[in-house]
């Protein structure tokens, strides 16, 4: 809640989508590092395993009657891999080593500590990468979700050390970041593959390893202007200046880069005296001064001095990609004439990100013209005018065009989909919105098999210990190849121990067996919709607003500060205990499950009610700051729809939290009422306000 200082940051609550670095939900963590899971032999049988696993003996495990194996986890190995955690985490390298042997002897996390000594030894560019040791890790554990990280950093190091030879062999991986794939695209390139120019830009995120694929693949011309000059004007239009210069380091020479940085300083003074370009590396360079033209306060006097100045200077194509960059300033800042600005650029391709707000800043007129929405979203690259956003909104333009037979083709095919505009889309159909027939239960045989499936156990076990970020990754490896079946017996299990941000994420996955119970879990039996009532609050839009904040991790905490199932900031906390005479605050009980819902939802009821009691302001009230959604509706020249103020909404982030808890709220009041519910009436209409003060923090 209320995180308007760190919106351009980002908050990650880690969830993949997933929380990093908290416990697990209800889970509290096992400070003895006992396996309390486990089913222990007894004392005499236990003992003589400890002493037989520290002796480096492999005892065979005990049976039940049934056959199925029962580990036994040995206090000491499982304190072992708490420490050889500890041990990583303050770089205590010496007593991690010391400490791998007797961790091993924990059946179910000890491969933990060793992998973690192994990753220092890749990290360590100063030594040699140990690859006997690689290798052995990777065949005593072939399957498992380490050795495949394990396999990813051993190809990182390989081809930072110039072993291409071998990283090209190490590849693929099950799961791979773009360090991973850039390492191994470098490596398949300088072993003689022919790799495109289309997979290094594809693969590129700006890490060590993509940088050193791009300077390799620009010097051996593998990628050229063509591909460096988008990417870096992709860049520039997400102010990432730093990551910019970088690749201007790429594209130009020495000299060049010295206009370069003076241009990016002041642009104007850069410009001042410049004769007409010539050579390309000019023209760009000139190009990008008159785009930064458009950011600051003088943007029209701006504008006027490049009509006057430079029209007939640059190459048309140039010119009308600078007035994209004056409509993506102004759409960004919510400002009409975005519209404007957009159309000067003509029919040009722009990037994803840029063909978006050009959409946006029509939906946002207050008389949309459908016909400059649609042309914008079909200039969209096939994938962007794909994704059921801007099929929802091409239908609706050829809906206003009056291409009805069209328009019903574009919602049926996302009407099937359970998210926002699959909701909306079912509702431009005239279908009542409806929960999907619940499968099967989970059979006691399901069941027990997830519970035995090993990277399953694992991840519990890190769970217990509140090890989230070792934990959730551990569970989503094992989950890959899945059935329906097995996936809700995986989230089932989930559920019963409490983990509820693996029940909702895992069932999602699942594709023709849908369980909302699983997917729209509401756990707390009910005290959560207790603590709504008392003050008048829709559960339904609370339970919808947790379910994206913390996926109802009661000690869930962000990146940022943000805390408990509500993700309430210490300073909000504090503010909303003394607003309401709450006696007993204290910094350290904003967990507590009561203190975080009854501050979480009377700070939501306090929004709510200066945003004139519309959700979907108060939504974003409570993710941005309500004094956001109060600047943004000022500067309304009308009356707009719900769906059209969210996905108007500047902030990526606000912008999909506030589509997701509506979307989730008229789920959740489908569940709970046994009725129909209708997202449209729930996401109501926005109008313009003045301008105002606000005191809520």
């Amino acid at each position: 809640m209320l995180r308007s200082h760190r919106l351009r940051a980002g908050l990650w609550l880690a969830l993949s989508v997933g929380l990093v670095g908290c416990a697990g939900a209800e889970r509290p963590a096992n400070p003895a590092g006992a396996d309390l899971r486990q089913s222990l032999a007894p004392l005499d049988t236990a003992g003589a395993m400890q002493v037989a696993a520290l002796a480096g003996a492999t005892p065979a495990p005990p049976q039940s009657a049934s056959g199925t194996i029962t580990l036994v986890t040995p206090p000491q190995s499982r304190q072992a891999v708490v420490r050889a955690r500890e041990a990583m985490q303050k770089k205590q390298w010496a007593m991690l080593e010391t400490l791998v042997p007797i961790a091993k002897s924990d059946p179910v996390l000890g491969t933990y500590a060793e992998y973690w000594m192994l990753r220092q030894k890749l990290q360590d560019s100063t030594q040699p990468v140990p690859d006997q040791e690689m290798q052995r890790f990777i065949q005593a554990h072939p399957d498992g979700y380490l050795a495949d990280r394990l396999r990813g950093d051993w190809l990182v190091a390989a081809t930072r050390a110039g072993n291409y030879a071998l990283a090209a062999r190490l590849g693929p991986l099950v799961n791979s970041n773009s360090q991973e794939t850039c390492s191994l695209l470098l490596a398949q390139h300088m072993t003689g593959q022919r790799i495109k120019a289309a997979q290094a830009i594809e693969a590129f995120e700006p890490n060590r390893a993509c940088w050193s694929m791009l300077d390799e693949f620009e010097d051996s011309k593998v990628v050229g202007w063509k591909e460096l000059e988008p990417l870096l004007r992709a860049t520039l239009e997400t102010s990432k200046t730093g990551n910019a210069q970088r690749l201007a380091a790429i594209m130009f020479d020495a000299g060049d880069m010295v206009q370069y940085a003076a241009l990016m300083k002041n642009p104007k003074k850069w410009l001042a005296g410049r004769k007409p370009p010539k050579s390309r590396t000019d023209t760009e360079l000139v190009t990008i001064a008159l785009s930064r033209l458009a950011y600051g306060s003088e943007r029209e006097q701006n504008a006027a001095y490049i009509e006057r100045e430079w029209s007939k200077a640059i190459p048309k194509s140039n010119l009308q990609w600078v007035w994209s960059q004056f409509g993506l300033v102004a759409a960004l800042n919510v400002e009409l004439n975005a519209v404007d600005w957009y159309r000067r650029s003509g029919n040009a391709r722009l990037t994803d990100y840029n063909h978006a707000w050009q959409v946006r800043s029509e939906l946002r007129q207050p008389g949309i013209d459908w016909n400059w929405v649609a042309q914008a979203i079909r200039r969209m690259s096939a994938q962007q005018a794909a994704e059921p956003v801007w099929m929802y909104w091409y239908g609706r333009a050829l809906r206003a065009q009056g291409n009805q037979e069209a328009a019903t083709k574009y919602f049926q095919s996302i009407a099937g989909e359970l998210n926002f505009y699959g909701q909306l889309a079912s509702e431009e159909l005239g279908r009542t919105l409806s929960i999907p027939q619940p499968p099967a239960p989970v059979t006691a045989g399901e069941l027990q098999q997830a519970r035995e499936n090993p990277g399953l156990q694992r991840a519990i076990a890190l769970f217990d210990l509140g090890w989230r970020p070792e934990a959730v990754p551990e569970w989503n490896y094992t989950l890959r190849g899945m059935t329906d079946r097995q996936l809700l017996a995986a989230a089932e299990l989930a559920r019963q121990e409490h983990i509820y941000d693996r029940v909702v994420n895992t069932s999602l996955q699942t594709q023709k067996e849908v369980d909302f119970s699983q997917r729209f879990i509401a756990p707390f039996e009910g005290r959560v919709t207790e603590k709504a009532r008392q003050i008048n609050l829709d559960p339904a839009w609370v339970y919808g607003l947790i379910r994206q904040e913390s996926r109802f991790i009661t000690d869930a905490r962000s990146r940022v500060g943000a805390s408990g199932l509500m993700q309430l900031m210490p300073a909000t906390a504090r503010w909303v205990a003394r607003k309401i005479g709450m006696k007993d605050f204290t910094p350290s009980s904003v967990n507590d499950f009561d203190t975080n819902t009854v501050l979480g939802t009377n700070y939501l009821s306090m929004v709510l009610n200066d945003l004139n009691g519309s959700q979907v302001l108060a939504t974003a009230g409570y993710n941005a700051g309500p004094r956001r959604p109060v600047q943004w509706r000022s500067k309304l020249a009308g009356p707009v729809e719900g769906a059209i103020f969210a996905e108007t909404i500047p902030f990526t982030e606000t912008r999909l939290y506030v589509k997701n808890v509506m979307s989730n709220a008229t789920y959740y009041a489908m569940m709970f009422s046994g009725k129909p519910q209708s997202l449209k009436q729930r996401l109501g209409t926005v109008s313009p306000s003045p301008n105002k003060k606000v005191d809520l923090p």
